[in-house]
């Protein structure tokens, strides 16, 4: 698990067909500190297992369902270079939101503009992802946790605002109109939509505004 909170960059080299060897760029005092084998770091929002410890990155290895839904499946790599965030441990701050690293699919930025105080980005997200898009929601984009600023369910697009800092300290700045992203909707979605749709297990009661106010919700 973890926070969307991006410690540093790196770039990413194919070693194989689904070998990469990430080497770090920035912050590599904080990622390698406490980096063992066996551990999670998040690659672009990917949830990689760190199998070989190099002096300046690790070698880690992604299944078939990984390249398929993400970025590392190699033609739509586009970015410079790759977000990296070691995963959450105990006690730890969660400052942005609950991120699995299990990206639902990928998007494509379609524009971005510089405001006084921030950069308004805007991406296309699949349908299978904008179901879960609700403004002032959380997502994570390539990784990074981020608020949902406005939602157009007509064409599926929804807006973010990222401050300077997230900008110049993320692969965020690296990406052009059309790039394809890592998008993983917030996990509270999902597991609401489990309790209210159709197919509950007999013991399962439903969902309804009757059952919040019982239940102290209302």
């Amino acid at each position: 698990m973890f926070t969307g909170l991006i410690q540093g960059l790196g770039t990413i080299k194919p070693l194989s067909n689904n070998s990469w060897q990430i080497t770090f760029v920035s912050k590599l005092d904080v990622i390698m500190q406490d980096l063992a084998y066996g551990d999670s770091v998040a690659v672009d929002g990917v949830c990689l297992t760190v199998e070989d410890i190099l002096k300046d990155g690790f070698i880690a290895t992604a299944s078939p369902e990984t390249l398929h839904r993400t970025t590392l499946g190699g033609e739509q790599t586009q970015a410079q270079y790759v977000n990296l965030e070691t995963s959450l441990r105990v006690g730890g701050k969660v400052g942005g939101h609950f991120v699995m690293g299990h990206v639902d699919g990928m998007g494509q930025l379609i524009s971005a503009e510089q405001t006084a105080t921030s950069w308004e980005m805007t991406f296309a997200a699949p349908d299978a992802i904008a179901r879960y898009i609700v403004p002032k929601g959380s997502i994570a984009i390539n990784g990074i946790s981020l608020t949902i600023a406005t939602y157009q369910p007509e064409n599926c697009q929804f807006s973010v605002a990222v401050i300077p800092l997230t900008y110049s300290e993320t692969n965020l700045s690296c990406l052009n109109p059309g790039n394809w992203v890592n998008l993983e909707a917030d996990i509270l979605g999902k597991y609401v939509e489990k309790f209210i749709s159709p197919g509950k297990t007999p013991d399962q009661e439903e969902v309804t505004p009757a059952f919040l106010i019982e239940h102290g919700y209302l």
